[in-house]
């Protein structure tokens, strides 16, 4: 088949389409997710998130500033310090000024001996 005859094909979407096609993309991101923030009692699902913050849905999420927790399924997997920084394509996003991973045991405060029994049998 010769190239000669073949048109380029137009990019051009439509206001309409392109906001369907948004929105579909956050919805799809709202379902695949599996991360989750709490603050005041209310849970937002997280959107996408990297070293220094995270994004929610702008339409659902409000602006939220102070301690919140981040939860993978039910599991808490961190405490953290957030500002809100800016609002772009339809994502909240927020930055960290502290991130605290929050462990199933509380650090010690003395050093555990390497030949310490694991546990007591009576």
């Amino acid at each position: 088949m010769s190239d000669v005859g073949v048109k380029a094909m137009s990019t051009y979407l439509s206001r309409e389409v392109r906001e369907g096609l948004e929105a579909a993309r956050a919805a799809a991101a709202r379902r695949k997710s599996r991360l989750r923030l709490t603050a005041g009692g209310k849970t937002y699902p997280v959107l996408r998130i990297w070293e220094t913050g995270f994004a929610l849905d702008a339409d659902d999420a409000p602006i939220l500033r102070g301690f919140v927790d981040l939860f993978d399924g039910s599991r808490h997997i961190a405490q953290c310090l957030i500002v809100a920084s800016q609002d772009e394509a339809g994502e909240r996003q927020f930055e960290f000024k502290l991130h605290v991973r929050a462990d199933a045991t509380a650090p010690r405060d003395f050093e555990m001996p390497d030949h310490a029994p694991v546990a007591l049998l009576t």
